[in-house]
């Protein structure tokens, strides 16, 4: 009997250390997500953030969002790459040099047309 009160004392301290550790990794969590508004909000005043045009009912999901630069290919967090309005177009670039191969890339063909 001794050693089923053992196991069963386990078990009950194994769970309550488990939701305990839950409980900490969601507040965790809130507290990341509760400073991400005012990077938003800042963003939206000077920068080419993800503030700008996101919705707000997402909750900080936008500024984890993934966009492709078309000349390399790679992926890239859209609140680091770096826009080029284009014809209505928002286009994101993962560096200067690819943004710059694309600008010279558009001229040529709006030259040929």
């Amino acid at each position: 009997m001794n050693l089923i009160a053992r196991v069963m004392r386990f078990l009950f301290w194994l769970l309550v250390v488990s939701w305990g550790v839950a409980l900490l990794r969601r507040l965790v969590a809130w507290m990341v997500r509760g400073a991400m508004p005012a990077q938003r909000d800042h963003d939206a005043d000077g920068g080419v953030g993800v503030g700008s045009g996101s919705d707000p009912a997402q909750g900080g999901l936008a500024a984890r969002k993934l966009v492709r630069d078309p000349v390399c290919g790679m992926h890239v967090a859209e609140q680091l790459s770096i826009p080029l309005r284009e014809g209505g177009e928002l286009v994101h670039f993962c560096s200067m040099e690819c943004r710059d191969k694309y600008a010279k890339n558009a001229q040529r063909k709006a030259a040929n047309a």
